[in-house]
């Protein structure tokens, strides 16, 4: 006599299915060293496809259209690694020299506060505030996404792939999908929101690091390619990213300069984030594609934990390219509008 298994309850789809996420998080934390090359390549291969495509649409051969855009990927992490590396080589190597010199300025700060009849207790303030801890978190940041620059070679050839792969991918589904029209769409509905979100937030953070590097260059702060780097990179994380952006260059001006030229540094940060972010990228992003700043900040807390600073960096894209994923299928949807 055959028997029907009872359903499960609601209790146990739940413990079920936090028990399958905790295991998907925990192999990916295990994972770490091989899915950030492989995010990053999917990154790149997102950005360079539409230029590919459309070599191809105007008549230029596919291997030919390739060797361009591989080409100038190359050209680009080249350009790249040669105007960060070696700024990003002097500037750890002067880190300690850095650190030591605001612990002077924080010494100074608590005596000039004391003589005004301020009373604070030097290890609270050494605990709770300490700018030398934020600019050895800084230039531990930076290592950490100086290190990726070794893996260019891993992540040039699998964007490669990804690349030529991407056009036998639609022959691919309608050969055997069950229902190839439905997928497709479903699938450029996907992709071409990941592909707007992509473009558009990567031409406004370039827009952004240019502008701090020039500001920066002005007031004569040392490393002003690698700050307006670091700027272009924590543009994709909003809200959080700018300030996380902002602290090393302003820390390192107060050194340099004193509290004047620091005040000028944030001043500079501020309007250039504010004229990018509240002014140009909602003309092109619109609405359609927000998350809200709850999702913004847990999202950024959780990547940077599986995967470190360059988890950090993909946080928005990856919840960004979930939220559409989300919203692709109606059973989905509401899911996605909880992301928003």
């Amino acid at each position: 006599m055959n028997e029907h298994p009872s359903p499960l309850t609601p209790t146990a789809r739940f413990l079920l299915s936090t028990a399958a996420f905790v295991v998907i998080v925990a192999g990916m934390k295990a994972a770490d060293t091989l899915l950030i090359p492989f995010l990053l390549s999917l990154f790149i291969a997102v950005i360079a496809a539409p230029p590919l495509f459309f070599l191809k649409q105007k008549g230029v051969p596919g291997a030919l259209a390739m060797i361009l855009v591989v080409g100038m990927i190359s050209v680009i992490g080249l350009i790249m690694g040669w105007l960060v590396g070696g700024s990003l080589n002097d500037f750890t190597g002067n880190l300690p020299k850095y650190q030591q010199s605001l612990k002077l300025h924080s010494t100074e700060l608590v005596n000039w506060l004391t003589g005004h009849g301020v009373e604070l207790d030097d290890r609270a303030l050494s605990t709770y505030f300490d700018p030398a801890k934020a600019m050895a978190m800084a230039g531990k940041l930076m290592s950490g996404l100086g290190n990726v620059l070794t893996q260019a070679l891993l992540i040039l050839i699998t964007v490669i792939f990804m690349l030529f792969e991407a056009g036998a991918f639609q022959a691919k589904l309608k050969a055997h999908a069950e229902s190839p029209e439905r997928s497709i769409a479903r699938v450029e509905a996907i992709t071409s929101g990941i592909k707007q979100y992509m473009i558009i937030k990567t031409s406004t953070s370039l827009l952004t690091g240019l502008l701090i590097a020039i500001w920066l260059w002005v007031l004569d702060v040392d490393y002003p390619i690698l700050w307006g780097m670091l700027a272009f990179l924590f543009n994709y994380v909003p809200n959080i990213g700018s300030i996380i952006a902002a602290v090393p260059a302003v820390l390192l001006a107060l050194i340099q300069f004193g509290p004047q030229a620091a005040v000028w540094t944030a001043v500079g940060y501020l309007v250039v984030n504010s004229l990018v972010g509240n002014v140009i990228e909602p003309r092109f992003m619109g609405k359609g594609l927000g998350l809200s700043p709850l999702v913004v900040f847990v999202s950024l807390v959780f990547w940077g934990w599986i995967l470190g600073p360059v988890g950090m960096f993909l946080s928005v894209p990856l919840t960004m390219a979930m939220k559409i994923v989300l919203d692709s299928n109606p059973d989905t949807r509401g899911y996605a509008a909880m992301l928003g």
